[in-house]
């Protein structure tokens, strides 16, 4: 019995000091696991070009769930991250948004996720689905810009709106709005066929290891924020 007693105390505190580690550095397991699943991501499609979900995926989003009614409210979902609504949004953002610079810092941050998204196609060069688009797309596959773009963009805006609103209701809605924008974007691109779950998934990854970075770096120097208010 001693024993047991033992093993159950020192499980009781692995499992508290693992929760310690995960509240006290929720940005750098973030970080850590959205990359560390990007890099898997891309060296798989590398090596096997189709992940068994990426298949679950199109049986789901293109085989049962297409409908002519539901094809143009995707597109219009998609085009939340196309240039002339993020122009409209970078306007909303450096009139409404606090802080110094608050267009400025969300610009600069859009620009290098867009580059970045740039670099990462050419090195992966992975085509797109064939066969079963609605809409004409040119370019690489991986990562899905679109789902680069969405989260980078709208992730920042979630992550101003928890970081800047006293509102509790404010600050979860809108974290829970700009979360679902993001979500759909990306849903929204396998149900075009214009990109594979993989692609999704790993611009999700990218963009949240990203804003782990930007955020913490180069966000404070635009917003003129000095951390006594951070919430992270």
């Amino acid at each position: 019995m001693p024993l047991v007693h033992n093993l159950i105390a020192r499980i009781r505190q692995a499992t508290q000091g693992f929760a310690n580690l995960v509240s006290n550095n929720p940005r750098a397991i973030v970080f850590s696991v959205a990359l560390v699943l990007f890099v898997w991501l891309m060296g798989e499609v590398n090596q096997v070009g189709m992940f068994s979900f990426d298949v679950s995926a199109y049986k789901f989003f293109v085989l049962f769930l297409r409908r002519p009614w539901l094809t143009p409210i995707m597109q219009s979902i998609s085009e939340l991250a196309l240039p002339v609504v993020l122009l409209v949004m970078l306007l909303a953002v450096e009139v409404f948004a606090p802080g110094r610079k608050p267009g400025m810092c969300a610009t600069v941050n859009l620009v290098g996720i867009a580059l970045l998204n740039l670099i990462l196609k050419e090195v992966v060069q992975r085509p797109r689905p064939d066969g079963f688009r609605l809409i004409a797309e040119t370019g690489y596959s991986f990562p899905s810009g679109h789902s680069m773009v969405s989260m980078g963009f709208y992730g920042l805006l979630a992550w101003m709106v928890w970081h800047y609103e006293k509102d509790r209701f404010v600050k979860w809605l809108g974290v829970a709005g700009f979360g679902t924008v993001v979500l759909l974007v990306g849903l929204s691109r396998v149900y075009l066929g214009v990109h594979y779950a993989s692609d999704v998934i790993a611009g999700f990854c990218v963009s949240l290891a990203w804003l782990c970075v930007y955020t913490k770096l180069v966000a404070p120097l635009f917003l003129g924020e000095h951390g006594e208010s951070a919430q992270t």
